[in-house]
């Protein structure tokens, strides 16, 4: 029986010729490094250092990672790890976040549902786990109204994804072969034109007229639609339930194996975190708000931020029927073979956490570990 949910109360033509368009450099080569004076507490007042001196956390600058957002700028995460310091680091897509924690840049990480499966199977079971879920929806497509009325219409348009391989792009491109049209997954060229767009960049590129939409989570759909895009489809509405996994935890197996106690901290922090959110969602999104404000220097203005707050649903049921389905996707659009998933997901640690509180159990859909 899956646990409640509440939902939240809620120049680019040079670059497209690059297989992606590459995320904010740091010393590391992956991502951006969060300040760490940014958070409210970075290490808990007099608390007890758990086995590691420090868990590094990579996450994006997304509202669809609210859980991060929140729960690090609160404070929450790291209140539940006492001695141990979070360092995070931000991501513009998942394919990214997989390389940092394949390279130990990372320890843990709020990511996509796609680039998970694809780093699992890569890494031939041996990578990363699944630890928890963290949020659905959150992701539309959204196009130029003056160029594209209906679905039908995206037929030789451009339309952008955030990185080759990432959730929105995996699910784009099984839209696109459901619609029976050809694009190659790897060059995006076909009967649609598949841009990798990082998030920063899609906004103006939007503007200058070098895309004609986009299949993007928030706020960059929301900031679209300020700029007089349209919502031409919302993923939700592709879901039975109108429920699919927009983001999980994962950890790499070796951090897992080595420091138990602080990835169950981490979650029990991303227990509260969600708790907090969904029972207090005006606070919440002024909290994620300014996360995002240290982030990329500015807050989303109201009229992008609520309504992209709204379509997003805060849980920490990693809804792992709706990654087999995304699995399929990927296999579907020739990102990858057939992949075996058993044991992607360890969910002893969370389900622990949620008996403690006299909740229900979250599935692994048959895909636990033995």
């Amino acid at each position: 029986m899956p646990a409640p949910r509440s939902t939240v109360r809620r120049g680019l033509a040079a670059l497209a010729a690059l297989p992606l368009l590459a995320v904010a450099a740091t010393a590391c080569g992956y991502g951006s490094e969060a300040k760490d004076d940014d958070a409210k507490a970075n290490v808990s007042a007099g608390g007890k250092k758990l086995s590691s001196d420090t868990v590094k956390i990579g996450y994006f600058p997304n509202l669809t990672h609210a859980t991060a957002l929140v729960g690090i700028q609160e404070g929450t995460i790291q209140k539940e790890l006492g001695g141990t310091k979070v360092e995070s680091t931000t991501f513009n897509a998942g394919p990214s976040e997989i390389e940092a924690l394949n390279a130990g840049s990372i320890d843990l990480g709020f990511i996509g549902p796609s680039p998970s499966i694809n780093g699992y199977s890569k890494s031939q079971g041996k990578g990363l786990r699944i630890i928890s879920g963290s949020a659905s929806g959150g992701v539309k497509l959204v196009v130029n109204p003056k160029k594209i009325s209906t679905l039908d219409d995206l037929k030789g348009k451009r339309i952008a994804t955030p990185q080759l391989g990432n959730t929105q792009d995996v699910a784009f491109l099984n839209w696109i072969s459901e619609k029976g049209w050809k694009v190659d997954a790897q060059s995006g060229k076909g009967d649609v034109s598949v841009v990798r767009s990082d998030n920063k960049v899609t906004p103006d590129a939007y503007r200058s007229g070098d895309l004609d939409g986009a299949w993007v989570p928030e706020p960059t759909a929301s900031k679209l639609v300020s700029q007089g895009a349209k919502v031409l489809l919302d993923e939700t509405d592709l879901w039975p339930d109108k429920k699919f996994v927009i983001t999980n935890i994962i950890v790499s197996q070796k951090f897992l194996d080595e420091h138990p106690d602080v990835v169950e901290a981490v979650l029990r922090g991303s227990v509260a975190t969600n708790k907090w959110i969904n029972a207090n969602p005006e606070k919440a999104k002024a909290s994620a708000n300014e996360a995002l404000e240290k982030l990329s220097g500015k807050p989303l203005a109201p009229e992008i931020l609520d309504p992209a707050w709204e379509s997003i649903e805060i849980t920490d049921d990693p809804l792992a029927e709706t990654l087999k389905t995304q699995a399929g996707h990927s296999v579907k659009s020739g990102l990858l073979k057939e992949p075996n998933l058993q044991g992607i997901y360890d969910l002893g640690p969370l389900n622990k956490i949620l008996q403690a509180e006299g909740r229900p159990e979250v599935a692994d859909a048959g895909l636990g570990v033995k």
